[in-house]
């Protein structure tokens, strides 16, 4: 891979990781676009690789909410009392949230590094999952219709039952990727009450343990395909701008979520559902 395409993908997952509009479905696309095979070994690996840059981003972002939460959890494995703490609980929920999506992912992983993989399956779940969406948008409005965040449950209201929901709705993504990780687990928050800036966190905070571990399980185990195919160099600048990217898109994401819906979301993943359908269909790019 040459380094122009590197940043080209690395900028297409820093957008999408975080959005819910599929970032496998936008890099699978632009891949095909630029003529990789995207069902080869070090393709897949580099796409789960890159995904690193933009949790790191998140990392750094949510730096002190992860070092409060993680503070309080090793305090309540040994205080009673420390145990009263939300964030003790949002600990333990975000480490049990995280168990189904690697439960799935270890279960269904050749189904989903190619079958999943396929367009039609990516188009259909943008646009059938685009009305999932919509459901669970419409019970943060108020009694007006218009946006209301305040109105829900914010993250000290966390429980583990909360979490484990979540964490099966982000099990769907890898299984159908055109669903979108953020998609399912924002949809999920708000289905459970939360406002939407409380259920974009979330989607933020499971994401970090499972697509690190993933990031670096395909970084360990397809490290020899990547050097074959893609190589380094470009996985390590896709990684590197995908993470700058990705930054810059948290931060816009949480402003924008704070006083608006996903209705511009939905419109959009509906559109390219259709155009992806009719790129294959006439036979521009292979499913």
């Amino acid at each position: 891979m040459n380094w122009l395409h590197a940043v080209i993908l690395g900028i297409v997952e820093g957008i999408t990781e975080f959005l819910p509009v599929s970032s496998t479905g936008h890099l699978n696309i632009v891949e095909k676009l630029l003529h990789y095979d995207i069902d080869s070994v070090g393709m897949t690996a580099f796409t789960a690789v890159i995904q690193v840059g933009a949790i790191l981003a998140a990392v750094v972002y949510f730096w002190s909410d992860i070092v409060r939460i993680v503070t309080a959890w090793f305090k309540g494995l040994a205080d009673a009392e420390a145990r009263t703490d939300p964030d003790y609980t949002l600990g333990w929920g975000i480490i049990l949230g995280s168990i189904p999506v690697a439960v799935v992912g270890l279960l269904f992983k050749d189904f989903i590094e190619v079958t999943a993989r396929s367009l039609w399956v990516i188009a259909g779940a943008l646009i059938l999952w685009s009305g999932v969406m919509w459901l669970a948008d419409r019970r943060s409005d108020g009694p007006t219709g218009a946006a209301h965040t305040s109105s829900g449950k914010g993250m000290r209201e966390v429980s583990l039952k909360d979490a484990l929901i979540i964490g099966g709705f982000q099990a769907l993504a890898p299984v159908f990727p055109g669903i979108s990780r953020s998609g399912a687990t924002i949809s999920a928050g708000l289905f459970l009450r939360f406002d939407r800036v409380t259920a974009t966190r979330l989607s933020f905070f499971m994401g970090i343990p499972a697509l690190l571990a993933a990031g670096a399980l395909e970084a360990v185990t397809a490290a020899g395909d990547i050097s074959a195919t893609v190589g380094w160099g470009a996985t390590a600048i896709a990684t590197i701008v995908s993470g700058l990217v990705a930054y810059a898109t948290i931060a816009w994401l949480l402003r924008f979520v704070s006083s608006n819906k996903f209705t511009g979301f939905l419109i959009y993943r509906v559109l390219l559902g259709l155009l992806i359908i009719v790129l294959v269909a006439s036979g521009t790019i292979a499913a």
